[in-house]
């Protein structure tokens, strides 16, 4: 069955979320409340990311379904090996679902959502969102369960007014902050790729990830992931010494998301 009302009863449900991976070799993101709990992309192997939730005692029978941002391989590697070993049903765009399907192949259950409309896996009430990126139909995240609101957004090549929007007033986000712009620059990769990296439908830079907090930092802002960095045009340092700068002297924590190794369970 697959949920289209946005009427939720929460209850009093702890609330955490858990980075199991970031970045260009595979996304993850574990989110719970109480012992119910789902995946926002699949983009390891089916085997590892089952490896990463034992490292932080996160239970697969208790996850209630994968929920998939776009069609790319680094988002959707286990996809299809998760949903079928657990029969969960998996949420995405019809258009993305196209696109995917010689990837995560056949799957138990399927449930289109819209972005810009609401839905709900109790407890959870998801919005997703247009952002720009070379994908289908590309979307970001908004979850929010228990009076806590999560806000995802990591792989786009511009924050737009919409973007924005629907970021403000988050307790916890997770944002890009892909690319040091000195180091693509000035490195290694072919220049068509720099372009397309730096372009509308790319990745975020570290000065527009700091650009873009500034304008969603509240009082209630209690945490920040910085996530998709790059491996060979960015560091977890120069990321933090740039995107701090929004902060300032504000309560919110800034961590970085690794892709070699899960993060802590950071509760809300």
């Amino acid at each position: 069955m697959c949920h289209n009302s946005t009427d939720n009863d929460n209850g009093d449900l702890t609330v955490s979320l858990c980075m199991l991976a970031s970045g260009s070799k595979g996304n993850c993101i574990h989110i719970s409340a109480g012992d119910r709990s789902l995946l926002v992309d699949a983009g390891l192997s089916g085997r590892e990311i089952e490896r990463r939730m034992r490292q932080r005692d996160l239970s697969p029978d208790n996850l209630l379904a994968i929920v998939v941002s776009h069609e790319h391989a680094d988002h959707i590697r286990g996809v299809g090996v998760l949903a079928r070993r657990y029969g969960l049903p998996v949420y995405m765009s019809g258009e993305t679902e196209c696109a995917a399907l010689p990837v995560i192949g056949k799957l138990p259950r399927t449930c289109h959502f819209h972005p810009g409309k609401a839905f709900t896996i109790p407890p959870f009430t998801i919005h997703p969102f247009h952002v720009s990126h070379d994908a289908v139909d590309p979307v970001g995240f908004t979850i929010a369960m228990n009076g806590s609101r999560i806000g995802i957004a990591t792989d786009l090549g511009i924050a737009t007014a919409l973007v924005e929007q629907h970021l403000k007033g988050c307790h916890f986000l997770v944002i890009e902050a892909n690319h040091d712009l000195d180091m693509l620059t000035n490195g290694p990769y072919p220049w068509p790729l720099k372009q397309r990296i730096k372009g509308r439908n790319g990745h975020l830079s570290n000065e527009a990830a700091e650009a873009l907090l500034r304008n969603l930092m509240h009082a209630d802002l209690k945490h920040v992931i910085l996530g998709h960095l790059s491996e060979t045009n960015n560091t977890s340092r120069q990321a933090l010494k740039i995107v701090k700068q929004a902060i300032g002297t504000s309560v919110a924590d800034i961590t970085v998301a690794l892709q070699n190794s899960s993060g802590p369970v950071l509760t809300l």
